[in-house]
């Protein structure tokens, strides 16, 4: 049997007699070496004759001290600087004892001083210098816990706990002691084994005993050093610590560590996705690749909050050849840099196109995936913001219908083999334009879908094109994160010392981080027949005040109410924006099916023919080339099922014509 695994294999009780063993012959062995260090080897048994009395007295007047230093609680393969600060203590005290123990024994004989400073050393070389070689044979590394932190330094730091005492934690505190920004006083584990113990000179507190480490510590701030754990264990810890006054952060995700994108000390602030509690599910493979791998993918709006992460997502499939279509300059160089960066480092075969144009541009459109011989579109191009869109009519009309439409025909035009638009629970019952304006990209692809030989809108010489793409929709809520999302705002708030802004008491919405999205979406764009709606798992709805609450109590502050008048932050409610839902839905009606996805569900939604829903285009561009919004209201809900606006219009230009 190995002996690591054995020593590691041991119960607490053997382990921690075995040490006291150890450190009893280790104790003998400095007696003895001091005596022939002092008398000469000839002497070497002189001391077994005349002195056997104080080789009983030495373990007796050292071990009650290495006991109540915690000696015995310390982990051995974590032991740090603060753990040889105890040993020093405890067999400089030990020996002053043995001294004394000397003296009242044999007051008449003389015995050489130099003997107890002689074993005093020696015992501190071996005592201290056999733990430190366990933990170099256990751990590999010589000075886990870095420097002592002074206890005189100017300048003050924070008090921080670290929640996990395992290899992550060990590190982090190591990180924190050399950088010396924050000061660890304590371990957070609810582990059996490691619990009310000491690691590396801190003391570990179960969770139920968080109160009395705030007490006895003044921590301040806990460090999340967990990285491995499941969203739903996280979300736990992070409802559990909700209640004390304390910041909390985390260490970078398991993956970025193991990536080397990161280092274990870039602490981050909580990723809202953990008070979500959802563990992502594992793409399956297959559906993964079918529609990238080998193939040249095209991704317009790729620099965008969506668009950018399923380049990402893409990359790892090893597309021949990805083409990224954006109008933002400098979005398009960021996304650009990072994904070239990732090739280079992971030297994919893959060739990175960028291309700067608009959606709106047919002919630009058509070059690019005639060029290139595109297989398949993902069309994340959109206008998004509900209360601008609102404010700005006849640009989200054009951007998400008519840039759509000339997407989805050049992709006919182009013999594109698939095409996946990025829907939004928002098109369900709309009551905003930029809702209705998606619900109507959504029908653009669904009446394609049925026409295999369509004329397509605009062309007047009535040429009947042989489409071969297959339509797909895929339909979700919110993302954590992306751009216009509340918690970059709401983090921004909490910063300058409030207040948070919530439209709503009781507005909810869904959420889904947008990695797990931009899976999902490529897994659902690979299942379609051709004009399918795909609805993703959201889970719960999130009530956006209860959001709100938790990023307050989880910066280490409180919420300020009537209830509590003396809080840090207040919740300031400043009403429905225009065009804005209390909840939002993602499905028109109950015909439902499930997919061989788990998270993902089929929707069988009612939508117009091809030649009836070319009409209804060619009015309502009509009416927005003529700044007519009234009728393009009209048209809309004509058109759009369900949708059911709120108030006047607020079009900027609208307003300024008819004050």
């Amino acid at each position: 049997m190995a002996l690591k695994p054995w020593l590691l294999g041991l119960s607490r009780r053997k382990k921690r007699v075995l040490q006291v063993v150890t450190d009893v012959v280790l104790i003998w062995t400095a007696l003895w070496l001091a005596f022939g260090i002092r008398l000469g080897i000839e002497h070497a048994f002189v001391p077994f004759d005349q002195y056997l009395w104080l080789f009983i007295a030495a373990p007796l007047t050292a071990v009650p001290f290495f006991i109540r230093m915690g000696l015995y609680r310390a982990v051995m393969r974590y032991v740090g600087n603060d753990a040889l600060l105890a040993i020093g203590k405890s067999i400089t005290l030990s020996a002053l004892l043995l001294t004394l123990v000397i003296f009242l024994m044999q007051p008449d004989k003389v015995m050489p001083r130099s003997v107890v400073f002689i074993y005093w050393w020696l015992a501190l070389c071996m005592v201290g210098g056999l733990r430190l070689l366990m933990r170099q044979y256990f751990m590999g590394d010589w000075f886990a816990s870095g420097t002592i932190l002074s206890l005189h330094t100017e300048t003050v730091v924070r008090k921080v706990a670290i929640y996990g005492a395992g290899t992550a934690g060990n590190q982090l505190l190591a990180a924190l002691r050399q950088g010396r920004i924050m000061r660890p006083v304590a371990f957070i584990d609810d582990a059996p084994e490691i619990a009310t113990r000491v690691i590396a000179g801190l003391r570990v507190y179960k969770p139920k005993h968080i109160e009395q480490m705030i007490r006895e510590t003044g921590a301040e701030e806990v460090l999340l050093a967990i990285p491995s754990a499941s969203r739903i264990r996280r979300r736990e810890i992070l409802e559990s610590l909700e209640g004390y006054p304390l910041r909390v952060r985390s260490v970078p995700d398991v993956n970025d560590l193991a990536q080397g994108l990161v280092e274990v000390d870039d602490l981050r602030e909580v990723d809202i996705g953990d008070l979500l509690g959802r563990d992502v599910v594992p793409p399956r493979q297959e559906l993964f690749e079918r529609c990238i791998r080998g193939q040249v993918v095209m991704v317009t709006g790729a620099g965008g909050s969506i668009g950018s992460e399923l380049c990402r997502q893409i990359l790892t499939c090893e597309p021949a050849t990805l083409v990224l279509f954006e109008h933002c300059e400098y979005n398009l160089y960021c996304i650009q840099n990072e994904l070239e960066r990732r090739i280079r480092h992971d030297a994919l075969a893959v060739e990175l196109v960028p291309i700067l144009g608009s959606i709106r541009h047919a002919d630009r459109l058509q070059d690019v995936m005639r060029t290139w011989k595109v297989n398949t579109v993902y069309h994340a191009a959109a206008y998004k913001h509900v209360p601008i869109v609102e404010h700005n009519i006849a640009e989200g009309v054009l951007n998400n219908v008519l840039g759509t439409l000339l997407t989805a025909q050049a992709a006919v035009q182009a013999g594109a083999a698939n095409f996946v638009l990025i829907s939004t629970d928002k098109a369900v019952r709309p009551t905003n334009v930029m809702g209705s304006s998606k619900r109507l990209a959504e029908m653009v692809l669904q009446a394609l879908s049925h026409e295999t030989a369509p004329v397509l809108f605009g062309d007047s010489a009535g040429v009947h094109r042989v489409n071969k793409t297959r339509f797909t929709m895929v339909r979700f809520g919110n993302v954590l994160g992306s751009s216009g999302s509340v918690i970059p705002v709401f983090r921004e708030q909490i910063k300058r010392g409030g207040p948070v802004t919530v439209t709503h008491p009781s507005i909810t919405r869904y959420f889904m981080t947008i990695p797990e999205a931009a899976q999902l979406v490529i897994q659902a764009g690979s299942m379609g027949q051709g004009g399918d709606v795909f609805v993703l798992d959201m889970g719960k709805p999130v009530r956006i005040a209860d959001l709100a609450e938790k990023m307050i109590h989880l910066s280490g502050l409180s919420v300020r109410s009537e209830h509590n008048p003396h809080g840090d932050i207040a919740i300031e409610f400043s009403g429905l924006r225009p065009g804005e839902k209390l909840y939002e839905e993602l499905l028109i009606g109950d015909n439902v099916s499930l997919t061989e996805h788990p998270m993902i569900k089929r929707a069988d939604e009612e939508h117009l023919p091809w030649e009836t829903f070319k009409t209804v285009l060619a009015e309502l561009l009509k009416a927005v080339e003529q700044d007519d919004y009234d009728r393009v209201r009209q048209l809309l809900r004509q058109a759009v099922s369900g949708y059911s606006p709120e108030g006047e219009i607020v079009d900027w230009i609208y307003k300024r014509k008819n004050p």
